[in-house]
């Protein structure tokens, strides 16, 4: 996971062919317990969802997401309530899944594990 975290999402305008299943898989190896999800039209994404003691706690951990995604310009799908958040990352460009996805996934554990 450390040369995830090391790395910087490049800008994804499309043109770039999502990755497939066996490449998904060999990425998922280097993230934490992330979910792969087939979606509409078959567009692949990460998935998980992260517990917390309260509601202010599941805020906090979103403004810092929320801020990494910025710094990344990379944007995940954010549910969260009392005591849970769940993340949803593609790269919508190209309607599935990139490197960009499993660096921003990294670093989301990185900060979730603090």
């Amino acid at each position: 996971m450390d040369d995830l975290n090391n790395k910087k999402c490049v800008p994804c305008e499309g043109g770039v062919i999502p990755f497939d299943i066996s490449e998904i898989h060999k990425y998922q190896k280097k993230v934490d317990g992330w979910d792969i999800i087939k979606g509409i039209e078959d567009i692949f994404y990460l998935s998980k969802k992260f517990k917390f003691k309260d509601f202010l706690d599941s805020q906090n951990f979103v403004i810092i997401v929320g801020k990494i995604s910025e710094e990344e310009g990379h944007h995940p799908d954010i549910n969260y309530g009392w005591g849970y958040a769940e993340i949803k990352i593609t790269t919508h460009a190209i309607k599935g899944l990139s490197e960009n996805d499993f660096i921003l996934a990294a670093k989301i554990d990185k900060i979730a594990n603090v």
